[in-house]
């Protein structure tokens, strides 16, 4: 690989740090993991493709991909959470590097996935053109975005926060719902140079599981980074009312397993004409 210029603007930082500091708590979350198989699928990654895992995080896609045979190399702009992939599937390749700018070759990868990755980058639209380029002709790109409608997560976690939370200033990126939009996505991909007539459009529900109220909470404040930075700004009075807000509204989801939170998101892919 060539070395690029990396992005640097407030809020990429403020991205990079955040992940920098949440990495070694990431296994709290859940809820990303469930969508991994239908990412793969709309990407058509099967055994022998070379995958690009692009905002890999600890490695969840990466190490999917692999167990169907594919040969994958996940990218992060994190350095601590290249290092807890590597650690947790140290079989396989994963480096650093910023989404919006990749150090790889045109038409390098027969697959490019982002699995909630882009919420997390100041300019999607460019690592959304980058990820055109990398991928070979008549193959597929996917990513994935939270849907905020039925998605239980939003609901406990935006409503304990507008309705607790002292207000924060945080570096302003891009909105977080963007991709929730059918329309924008379409518009967007296209605007990237996919084929728009191959542009789907998938919702998928699937079921969080947690074993205590309060797990939220310690996901939000420990392994985020925009609720995070809010969370971390509250007075102390303050921030002990959101987490008991958070947890009643985790608890209207109890069963007799522990709690079953619905979520839900856009699995969004298209093909390199």
């Amino acid at each position: 690989m060539s070395r690029p210029e990396v992005t640097t603007d407030a809020f990429w930082e403020f991205e990079r740090a955040g992940w920098e500091r949440a990495a070694e708590h990431y296994g709290r979350w859940g809820d990303t993991t469930a969508f991994v198989a239908a990412l793969l699928d709309a990407t058509e990654v099967e055994s022998g493709t070379r995958l690009l895992d692009v905002a890999c995080g600890p490695g969840y896609v990466s190490q999917a991909a692999a167990a169907r045979g594919a040969t994958p190399v996940g990218l992060d702009v994190a350095v601590a959470m290249v290092e807890l992939a590597r650690r947790w599937y140290p079989g396989l390749t994963f480096v650093t590097g910023d989404a919006q700018r990749l150090a790889f070759a045109d038409a390098s990868f027969e697959a490019v996935t982002m699995n909630f990755g882009i919420l997390h980058l100041s300019e999607p639209d460019r690592a959304l053109a980058e990820a055109h380029r990398v991928l070979a002709r008549g193959r597929r790109f996917a990513f994935t975005a939270w849907v905020e409608e039925g998605n239980a997560v939003a609901e406990i976690v935006d409503g304990a926060v507008a309705a607790h939370a002292v207000p924060v200033t945080l570096p302003e990126g891009p909105p977080f719902y963007r991709f929730a939009d059918d329309d924008e996505c379409r518009r967007t991909l296209a605007d990237a140079g996919f084929e728009p007539g191959s542009i789907r459009i998938e919702t998928v529900e699937a079921v969080w599981r947690l074993p205590t109220p309060d797990l939220l909470f310690e996901a939000e404040l420990d392994a985020g980074v925009r609720t995070a930075a809010v969370l971390r700004a509250q007075p102390a009075e303050r921030l002990q009312t959101i987490r008991e807000a958070m947890a009643e509204g985790v608890r209207r989801y109890a069963d007799a397993d522990g709690f079953a939170l619905p979520i839900v998101a856009r699995v969004v892919s298209a093909t390199r004409s």
